[in-house]
């Protein structure tokens, strides 16, 4: 880990760190003293830094959120490592490459546009995952002092990586046991995508999965899929560490997910 800077971000109590991992870039925010709970997002460039976001300077407010609903439950906020995705003008698919679900596509799902561009070679889902459980958690767990059990670490992602996050937790369900998507991607391969996301899903008495979406703009589009997801989650035994909403009048944006991620925080950390 090389740390690039510190800065301030208005809400948040001390300072966020930026740090290199072998090329990608994460932004990391813990409570003074360390944390015994992780939350790890996908999408770093729009969790903490609005001079990062991609859509008119609007953030998660990730951390601002996390504090509020864990004082509410009498919990220290959790450690949040914020995972800048790889898309650039060299690579303008990075975003693409990183957050794919790699092995549904060498299993023969067929992807849309625009991934049908790509080569199934070029998709990196699985190295980009295994740098953040097997490089990226346990340094910044040693970094700021952070002891968290699986229990206690969650994942969270909106659109690809939404479904990164789904993905993450059959590939590594050792590390995190809750997941929480919001307005997953499911136009990328339809059906046959939501029935492998959904079936390796493992399960586990203490494991909490929650799924959301919008019905504005492209969120409108993920209705059918949705409903598809959530009804094979309740067929494999998703009931009670289950949650699936739909937020209406909200769209496919930074601005809408901060506005109901306190929703999914508090299925969390409660």
């Amino acid at each position: 880990m090389k740390e690039i800077k510190r800065f301030q971000v208005r809400g948040i109590p001390d300072q966020v760190n930026r740090a290199d991992f072998s090329g990608r870039i994460v932004d990391f925010w813990a409570p003074e003293g360390g944390s015994d709970s992780v939350l790890i997002a996908h999408d770093g460039q729009n969790i903490f830094d609005p001079r990062t976001a991609t859509h008119l300077r609007q953030t998660w407010r990730l951390a601002q959120n996390a504090i509020r609903v864990a004082k509410d439950n009498h919990r220290k906020p959790p450690l949040i490592i914020a995972v800048f995705h790889s898309s650039n003008k060299q690579d303008p698919y990075g975003r693409i490459k990183d957050l794919s679900p790699e092995d549904a596509f060498r299993n023969g799902i067929k992807p849309s546009n625009p991934i049908a561009t790509l080569d199934i070679a070029d998709l990196r889902g699985n190295a980009y995952l295994s740098q953040i459980f097997e490089e990226i958690l346990p340094s910044i767990a040693q970094t700021t002092g952070t002891v968290a059990s699986p229990s206690n670490t969650a994942m969270v992602g909106s659109s690809m990586g939404g479904l990164a996050t789904l993905y993450a937790a059959a590939k590594y369900s050792e590390h995190f046991q809750t997941t929480l998507a919001f307005s997953p991607h499911w136009v990328l391969a339809g059906n046959p995508l939501v029935e492998y996301l959904i079936d390796n899903l493992p399960q586990h008495p203490e494991r909490k999965l929650w799924m959301s979406r919008g019905t504005k703009g492209l969120d409108a589009s993920y209705q059918p899929f949705q409903e598809l997801a959530d009804d094979l989650a309740r067929k494999n035994g998703w009931h009670s560490n289950f949650v699936t909403k739909v937020y209406h009048r909200t769209g496919h944006n930074e601005r809408s997910w901060s506005r109901y991620v306190d929703d999914a925080l508090r299925f969390w950390l409660s």
